[in-house]
């Protein structure tokens, strides 16, 4: 290769080969070196990588690499979260079967991430939707249906009357199927579920012991589990004839704000509210309305607040005559509580709202700091803020902690009909999870119905359940439930005819144990080998995106509680040690005067005198400049990573990634960013071609002595390798850049110092260390430039096989050091002294400061208390 010029694609390909040829990456399980599980959320085989998938993959394989040279035997495995909905409708829009649009993405996919130079090993590679990957995930849910951690129960459930299926929440947009456009209905439909809530209790306190995860995740996923503590309220009816009820159950975490009550607001689907429709034809209109609308709660927080009086009333608990309506309102959950509410209007904006809706008005009980009671009013803001209670009888002046508790007390000792009123009582939001699905691609559930035998489990030598390939998507609906053979079996108990479960695991099922597959993925006769699990588990370092910081996370996370208790994971109870989010790859949007969206790639941008300014490149047409957001397909702003591998290499793409901003937040592509890297490619090519010449030879022997310009070059390689480990050990990539950027630029100066081409043998010898030391610490980012230059100074090794340098830390530590000086505990002062000063020494030299002699005006010194190389305190 050119000395002066490094071609990438060339060495690229080359050491692509190389590696491969010998599996420098293939992970053994009987490796006896420590281990060390690397490992980024899998990706869906959409048929292309982007940009994001770079910056993530690329931050995972520095610190395999970075593992593997620190004497790790690192797992680095690759695999493919392979089923979901976009292949069916792929299959439907082009005719073709969603295993073969899985496949060719995957194929498409792998090539594309080998190109990147990945240290991946890819014996392990497994794609879920593979029957040799999904047998093992049906005889896990066999299991956990053994174990009591799988229920069958009827649920509520957006439902597409065109596409004959259940939506998620996210796919319901203002009402209506996201593909069909038809309006969402609410049914109850039996589902399968797994049992997480009963979990909710661990799956919290165990975030305490995850200090290696961000603290935003951890207080993210607090906040879905949800844990509040209440009061269950049991609010008398008035007498009515309309139903035969003797009260209303209300769960609160409120009770100190029941003096500002002015209604009660039921589900749409509270069994009372059920009752009341079959007299009440409005009433029965409203709840088809709401029942028309999304089930998440956002769609509800977002939505107009109605209701239906129904014409009920309910006695206040703390005075019998004072009686509050009954109402059946949209924003109320019927799986959260007991599906019914009192509304304080004044502390909760959706009360509030509500209130203002239908004239029921407002009274302030919760009084802010420093505001006066008498004149403190509530419009249409609601104050859910601290403060002491007003207008509240006997929990007037009280904090609301206290008001709680009095209230609690008051209404445990309160009766009704014999039973107290109230009972403190624990509720999480979380739910239990529902994993069917009415889709032909997913995995399918292992079980048959039998008329006379019921809900049947499929025997495990029957395992694989698979999916048929004769299947058609001309029409709507699950392919599965409409096959003509398939969902038609014989019971495995009696013999006689029974039917198939038609619904399919969701895919976050696919997703929650994954990486215990991983460990041991030839294992035909189990999901998981004890060994093994025991060996790799929990994973050291995860990366993937904080979208995933909830549910994948969480499901993960009872996945593990649940295959330790079915005994396939003894020993583990947390499946990722370390987590880290990264930030998101960002480019700037442009549209055209018609407001149409135009690519980069379509565009040319010059400097002028009044800024930056665009024009299209087919017609010369100007360009707006847009804001910066996510790369995105529908804004057209996303980099082809293969435009970027062919053009500059893999190396340069890796490098833009890591150095632009720090790895959780989101890096701005730009093509000065790109133009920049791949300088830098270059520079690195020609300073280590430079460092080459002036090396010492490989075995090369220790002077005894270095004079100063060598002790120098020396002293910069090794303190850029302590801060470069740092840096990595504590995944602040764009800071390992820096230190490589700033190691560059002072060896070069080194170099470019020489007076003479005769140095001594010293130099050479520092020269020799510095050169490699320099390789080896860009080789977990550019690790093909890092093998290329490997063998240009001289080594017949691979660099990936190479152990990382030691750092002499006697050379960067300084000769002096610099204390603080405190006169009486007030800092007047710093002493540099010599870091080996003697304590008479140091007392001397800082009784004689200008800055210590000023601040004791006169005054005795009463005793000098010096802190070894920390501080020195003079007390007067």
């Amino acid at each position: 290769m050119d000395a002066q010029r490094y071609n990438a694609l060339e060495a690229e390909r080359k050491w692509q080969q190389t590696w491969d040829a010998a599996e420098t990456f293939r992970t053994r399980n009987d490796d006896p070196r420590p281990k060390y599980y690397v490992l980024e959320m899998f990706p869906y085989p959409s048929g292309r990588i982007h940009m994001g998938h770079v910056r993530n993959y690329t931050m995972g394989d520095v610190v395999a690499r970075f593992r593997r040279a620190r004497g790790h035997n690192v797992l680095h495995p690759m695999g493919w979260d392979a089923f979901g909905l976009p292949a069916e409708n792929a299959a439907a829009q082009n005719n073709t079967h969603p295993a073969a649009w899985t496949y060719a993405n995957i194929d498409s996919m792998r090539t594309q991430l080998k190109s990147l130079g990945l240290s991946l090993d890819w014996s392990r590679e497994i794609a879920t939707c593979d029957p040799a990957y999904y047998k093992h995930q049906q005889k896990l849910f066999l299991d956990f249906l053994a174990g009591g951690l799988v229920d069958r129960k009827k649920s509520k459930v957006n439902w597409d009357p065109v596409d004959h299926t259940v939506l998620a929440n996210e796919q319901v947009i203002d009402g209506r199927g996201w593909r069909s456009g038809a309006l969402v209905e609410q049914r109850e439909l039996t589902q399968w579920f797994l049992k997480i809530s009963a979990a909710a209790d661990d799956l919290l306190a165990a975030l305490d012991d995850l200090p290696r995860w961000p603290e935003k995740v951890r207080l993210m996923q607090k906040n879905w589990i949800g844990k509040s503590e209440g009061l269950h309220l049991r609010f008398a009816l008035a007498p009515t004839d309309k139903v035969a009820a003797r009260e209303i159950d209300v769960y609160t975490t409120r009770p100190d704000t029941l003096f500002g009550a002015k209604f009660i607001a039921l589900a749409p689907d509270h069994p009372l509210a059920a009752k009341l429709a079959g007299t009440d034809a409005a009433l029965a209109r409203f709840i088809a309305e709401c029942q028309r609308s999304g089930t998440s709660e956002a769609a509800i927080e977002t939505a107009e607040k109605k209701g239906h009086d129904t014409g009920l009333k309910v006695r206040h608990p703390f005075d019998a005559d004072w009686l509050l309506p009954v109402y059946v309102a949209n924003f109320v959950l019927m799986d959260y509580g007991t599906g019914a509410i009192f509304g304080c209007p004044a502390h909760d904006q959706r009360d509030l709202d509500f209130a203002n809706t239908y004239g029921l008005g407002n009274t302030p009980v919760v009084c802010p700091p420093d505001v006066d009671p008498t004149s403190f009013i509530i419009t249409d803001k609601a104050y859910d803020g601290d403060g002491t209670l007003i207008h509240s009888r006997f929990l007037d002046g009280l904090t609301i902690a206290a008001a709680k508790e009095e209230a609690a007390r008051r209404l445990e000792a309160e009766r009704l009909d014999g039973a107290p009123v109230g009972k403190r009582q624990v509720n999480y939001r979380l739910r239990d999870w529902g994993i069917s699905r009415q889709r032909y691609w997913g995995c399918p559930i292992p079980i048959i119905h039998c008329p006379t035998c019921g809900v049947v489990p499929v025997p495990d030598a029957d395992l694989p359940v698979e999916l048929p390939q004769d299947v058609t998507f001309g029409q709507p609906g699950n392919p599965l439930e409409r096959h003509p053979t398939w969902k038609h079996v014989a019971c495995p108990k009696c013999g006689g005819p029974a039917r198939r479960e038609t619904d399919t695991m969701d895919t976050f099922v696919d997703s929650s144990w994954y990486f215990l597959r991983f460990t041991d993925p030839w294992d035909k006769d189990a999901p998981t080998d004890d060994a093994m699990v025991r060996k790799w588990l929990p994973v050291d370092q995860y990366i993937g995106g904080i979208e995933h910081a909830i549910l994948h996370l969480l499901y993960a996370r009872f996945f593990t509680r649940a295959m330790q208790q079915t005994k396939h994971a003894d020993d583990l109870k947390e499946p990722f040690a370390g987590l880290f989010t990264q930030g998101m790859v960002v480019h700037e949007t442009y549209h055209d005067a018609s407001g149409g969206w135009v690519a980069p790639s379509e565009i040319r941008i010059d400097a002028t005198t009044e800024g930056r300014r665009a024009t299209r490149l087919s017609d010369g047409a100007p360009v707006e400049i847009g804001p910066i957001e996510k790369m995105s397909k529908s804004k057209r702003n996303t980099i082809d990573p293969d435009e970027i591998i062919e053009t500059y290499g893999a190396d340069t793409a890796r490098w833009v990634v890591l150095s632009d901003s720090p790895p959780e937040g989101d890096v701005i592509w730009t093509d000065a960013g790109v133009q920049g890297a791949a300088k830098f490619v270059q520079r690195a090519w020609r300073l280590v071609d430079e460092l080459a010449g002036l090396a010492a030879p490989l075995d090369a022997v220790k002077p005894a002595e270095f004079s100063a310009p060598a002790a120098e070059v020396r002293k910069l390689a090794h303190a850029a390798l302590v801060k470069v480990e740092e840096d990595i050990l504590r995944l602040r990539f764009n800071r390992a850049v820096a230190q490589l950027y700033d190691l560059a630029n002072k060896l070069s100066a080194a170099v470019g110092a020489i007076a003479t081409p005769e140095i001594g043998a010293d130099l050479r010898y520092a020269f020799r260390e510095a050169a490699d030391i320099f390789v080896q610490l860009f080789a977990p980012m550019m690790p093909h430039l890092a093998e290329e230059a490997w063998v240009r100074l001289g080594h017949n090794t691979l660099i990936a096989n190479a152990s990382w340098p030691v750092a002499d830390r006697s050379l960067i530590v300084e000769d002096t050091i610099s204390l603080p000086v405190q006169v009486n505990g007030r800092k007047r002062a710093d002493l540099v002294v010599a870091r080996d000063a003697d304590q008479a020494a140091i007392e001397k030299a800082v009784l004689a400061l200008e800055g210590v002699q000023r601040a004791l005006e006169g005054k005795a010194v009463k005793k000098v208390i010096i802190v070894p190389q920390r501080i020195v305190n003079v007390v007067a």
